[in-house]
């Protein structure tokens, strides 16, 4: 691989039980559920001929024990990035998309909206969310320049990188799968990113993907 291209392994960490609840995660610091612990289990194999330099993972357990299964089955370091963290939803966090409804419906309205502005109260707006997690990719592209490493981390973050590498605007409805556990393939270069494969669920072998967000 030449230089500056940094081939990019992206995948959401496996189920938890609140992803099965369909409740908001964001940095609630929730761990892998047994089908979670199950799908993480299975990336090694998956993952084995893919020449993964590293496992960069998100310091939230659900990312981090996802992670680490992956590094331990490889044999490769395992490096945290903070800056792969979900968005932080703040009071919403726990909820249901129901009980957002039901409680704040002008914030649901927003939310469903996609407003990039909009900041949930102890949150962060879809722009900050962005910002964060494009800095962090570039601090890893840059730290692994011509080779090829996992990130490990969340629904948004994986729903942002989709974004950046097809150029779909913030606000535009996701038209994309987003599984627990699937692979996701990306070429960052200095050109930016580059979409080469997405939601690979071939590994997973029948198990439950969950596509709830966070």
């Amino acid at each position: 691989m030449t230089g500056g291209a940094t081939r990019l392994v992206a995948i959401r960490h496996g189920e938890t039980a609140w992803n099965a609840a369909q409740r908001l995660q964001g940095w609630q610091d929730i761990p892998l559920n047994a089908l979670g612990r199950r799908q993480a289990a299975s990336l090694g194999a998956a993952l084995a001929h893919e020449g993964l330099a590293a496992v960069v993972a998100s310091d939230l357990q659900r990312a981090w024990q996802t992670g680490q299964a992956l590094a331990t089955a490889l044999g490769l370091p395992l490096q945290a990035e903070p800056g792969l963290r979900e968005r932080r939803f703040g009071h919403l966090e726990g909820l249901t998309h129901a009980e957002i409804e039901a409680q704040w419906p002008d914030e649901a309205r927003r939310w469903r909206n996609r407003e990039p502005g909009f900041t949930p109260a102890g949150g962060e707006s879809l722009l900050d969310f962005q910002a964060r997690c494009l800095a962090a990719l570039e601090r890893v592209a840059a730290a692994h320049a011509g080779q090829a490493v996992a990130l490990v981390c969340h629904g948004g973050v994986v729903d942002l990188l989709h974004r950046a590498a097809t150029r779909v605007p913030l606000d535009l409805p996701r038209t994309w799968a987003l599984g627990n556990a699937a692979i996701n393939r990306l070429l960052h270069t200095p050109q930016g990113l580059s979409l080469v494969g997405w939601n690979d669920t071939a590994h997973l072998g029948g198990l439950s993907d969950d596509d709830s967000t966070a």
